[in-house]
């Protein structure tokens, strides 16, 4: 069997499909809103990648604190012979778990990124040649079947990406990664967590302006693939804490009134001067709220583990 397979989940065309239906709903609704999904172009990766290393975002170094503190304790409570990644991305921190997971086999990273998949699983193959990498090409969200791989299954969800959710989408999701666990699989769970107001929104609007940019790049993208007109300078980034929903959310507002034409949709969307399209939520969370999102899913919380500040946590759970 050759060390790297990968499967198409996807139409060739569902990304270019979605796009559409997302621009088309979200743009034609009052508050007007779009995915953020939309942000990771080839430019929105690079800049993401660049926002992990700036001083005030500080969830990636967080969250790389505890797998390099824990990795040995997820390997030892899970003896995981599968490692399955949703939004592998770069597969970066993953190198962590692989490296401590001795008794790993196959790793299946899932991403809707084909060039991703590829590239990681090229430099992961380099380190790891006695690994047999199965990608998936796949939106996560709408459901997955994983290839038959052996078990015990860790399926890893990191990054604090699950706050992109709303509660009602986590539920569907986490109902979903349910499914997917067989006796003695788990669930490696990445939650950023309630602090203080300053530094959630610091994180989100860093003064250099690199998150401003990849904001502003989901309006790029739609200009690219969709034949849009938006004139990224007369949008401004806004970050903003929602502590009711105890959320960030993250928006473009219009700094005068204009009109975009959308080509691909034959489409015109007019802008009052200052409205806003929210491009991202991102939640935060706490202990006994996340125990209770896995318990309504049918998961079993086990171990909670969080950086030296208190800022990020991995949670392992079992399925019930």
């Amino acid at each position: 069997m050759s060390p790297f397979q990968l499967t198409r989940t996807l139409p060739e065309d569902a990304t270019e499909a979605a796009l559409r239906a997302d621009v088309l709903h979200g743009l034609t609704r009052m508050p007007k809103e779009l995915p953020p999904k939309w942000f990771y172009d080839a430019r929105g990766s690079d800049l993401f990648e660049e926002i992990t290393r700036l001083p005030e975002y500080y969830p990636t170094r967080a969250e790389r604190e505890i797998l390099l503190a824990r990795a040995d304790g997820i390997a030892a409570a899970t003896g995981a012979r599968t490692l399955v990644e949703l939004g592998s991305g770069s597969s970066e921190k993953t190198r962590h778990l692989l490296d401590a997971l001795t008794e790993l086999e196959s790793y299946v990273p899932v991403d809707v990124s084909e060039s991703a998949l590829t590239g990681a699983a090229e430099a992961l193959l380099a380190e790891h040649p006695e690994l047999h990498v199965h990608a998936l090409i796949a939106d996560f969200t709408r459901g997955l079947a994983l290839p038959g791989t052996p078990g015990p299954r860790l399926v890893a969800f990191l990054g604090g990406t699950i706050g992109n959710l709303l509660p009602g989408e986590r539920a569907v999701f986490l109902r979903s990664v349910r499914s997917l666990l067989a006796p003695g699989d788990a669930l490696l769970l990445g939650t950023d967590l309630v602090k203080d107001e300053a530094v959630l929104v610091a994180a989100y609007d860093d003064a250099a302006g690199v998150t401003a940019e990849f904001n502003r790049n989901v309006l790029a993208v739609i200009n690219r693939e969709l034949g849009a007109d938006f004139p990224l300078e007369h949008f401004a980034h806004v970050a903003l804490w929602n502590a009711e929903e105890e959320w960030i959310e993250m928006r473009l507002r219009a700094r005068e009134a204009l009109t975009v034409k959308i080509r691909e949709l034959d489409l015109l969307v007019p802008f009052e001067a200052g409205e806003e399209i929210r491009t991202e939520v991102s939640a935060k969370f706490r202990q006994e709220g996340v125990r209770t999102e896995l318990a309504d899913a049918g998961l079993k919380l086990s171990e909670w583990w969080t950086d030296g500040e208190g800022r990020f946590a991995l949670s392992l759970s079992t399925a019930v």
